[in-house]
């Protein structure tokens, strides 16, 4: 039965009848360049020759300048854009699965020209079949009725006479079976080479990845951004409104102090989000606020105005870091802060200390964790991000469990000027 499947699958496949309509499709394109040709070769063939001289080596002559004309089309602008869309929908197989490029290299004008007159030839070859098989399988059938009175171009009259014409219409659908088996081998054919003159070079497969290497990075780097800014604001403004509603009735001044501390952390991430979202929409005035070691005592009390106790000691001029790595020390401070506020509680111990060395920068952050809300092992995304972030500038990470505390520790070397 699987055999049989196998073998009805031509039959029964749309793929075999749109690769038909391309087939044919490429040879009424054909036309007008061969009768152009043909007409050219009649003029130039002696006219007291006979008719078939024009048919015959300058017929064919005309045929391959006809398909050279009509390669030269792609040189027209939209042409091989045109070609290459309607090669991926009718043809389908490996072509419809490759990257769509518009590489304007000559070497890709050359493939997609000669694949244009193969296209042009094979084409016009499978419309005269087509046409022939179709009239000839349409003859067979009505060879009952007819009596056998028009033989075919293929079988002559020697089914037409006598009883034999009872066999005409099982010979014509053989006849139709064996047309759609050959055209389904042609167009199979076509599908599989198509990818060589149409899909994407090596320099251009070289390119899309590289374009969706950027890509990814881009995006990995605003995921990054949106998880540490509105991450820690999220849980800073969690834990100020709780902390705000325990104490609203014995303490309404510090209530009051964080519900403005939460006013002005809503105000700090809707900055952040319209930077990403304006980044996504790949807006070029999307500017991203660039907060820096210089922001960090706000860092430092929105977490105490939260309830946490953090203990911060810093050594070393933070003026004299370097933008970028002041900007990346920044986000690792939050990311740190926020990890201990999200599983310490909004009155855990926050043990930060921050040291601008000559050589390089330390960060140490430690925080108690209970044993209701043990850390996970490795941490999870905002670990991964500092990780990420750290190895991008060539530092070292460590994060873990040490004596019932959780503990980071970041390594930097920079080059400081004295």
């Amino acid at each position: 039965m699987r055999i049989i499947m196998l073998l009805l699958a031509p039959l029964r496949s749309a793929d075999t009848y749109l690769r038909w309509v391309y087939l044919v499709l490429g040879g009424v394109l054909l036309v007008p360049f061969l009768l152009a040709a043909l007409v050219v070769a009649s003029l130039l063939v002696d006219q007291d020759a006979n008719s078939e001289a024009v048919y015959g080596p300058p017929g064919a002559a005309a045929l391959a300048v006809a398909a050279v004309l009509g390669a030269a089309t792609v040189g027209i602008p939209g042409v091989r854009t045109q070609q290459a869309q309607l090669s991926r929908s009718l043809l389908g197989g490996r072509l419809a699965a490759e990257p769509d490029t518009r590489s304007a290299a000559g070497s890709s004008r050359t493939r997609a020209g000669c694949w244009l007159a193969l296209h042009f030839v094979v084409g016009f070859g499978t419309s005269l079949l087509t046409m022939i098989g179709l009239t000839e399988s349409a003859i067979l059938a009505m060879t009952p009725i007819t009596g056998g009175a028009s033989g075919t171009m293929l079988l002559g009259d020697v089914l037409f006479s006598g009883w034999r014409r009872w066999l005409g219409p099982l010979a014509g659908a053989g006849l139709l079976v064996a047309l759609v088996y050959t055209v389904a081998a042609v167009g199979g054919g076509a599908a599989r080479l198509a990818p060589l003159f149409l899909g994407p070079s090596a320099a251009d497969r070289l390119a899309a990845a590289q374009a969706r290497a950027d890509h990814l990075t881009e995006r990995n780097r605003l995921a990054a951004e949106l998880h540490d800014s509105i991450g820690h604001v999220l849980s800073v403004v969690a834990l100020q409104a709780g902390t705000a509603t325990r104490v609203i009735d014995r303490d309404p001044d510090f209530a009051r102090t964080a519900l403005e501390a939460i006013a002005e952390q809503a105000r700090t991430a809707t900055a952040e989000l319209d930077h990403v979202l304006g980044a996504l929409r790949e807006e070029p005035a999307a500017a991203a606020p660039q907060r820096t070691l210089d922001d960090l005592a706000s860092l430092v009390d929105a977490a105490r105005f939260a309830g946490a106790d953090l203990r911060f000691d810093q050594t070393g001029a933070l003026g004299s870091v370097p933008g970028v790595l002041s900007r990346e020390l920044y986000r690792l401070c939050q990311e740190a802060i926020t990890n201990a506020l999200r599983h310490g509680g909004a009155d855990t111990t926050i043990t930060m200390e921050l040291h601008v060395e000559q050589a390089r920068v330390r960060l140490s952050v430690r925080n108690p964790v209970p044993v209701r809300r043990p850390a996970r092992p490795g941490g999870g995304r905002g670990v991964r991000s500092m990780d990420e972030r750290v190895r991008l500038l060539g530092g070292a990470m460590e994060a873990g469990m040490r004596d019932g505390e959780w503990c980071l520790t970041v390594t930097i070397p920079w080059k400081g000027d004295g």
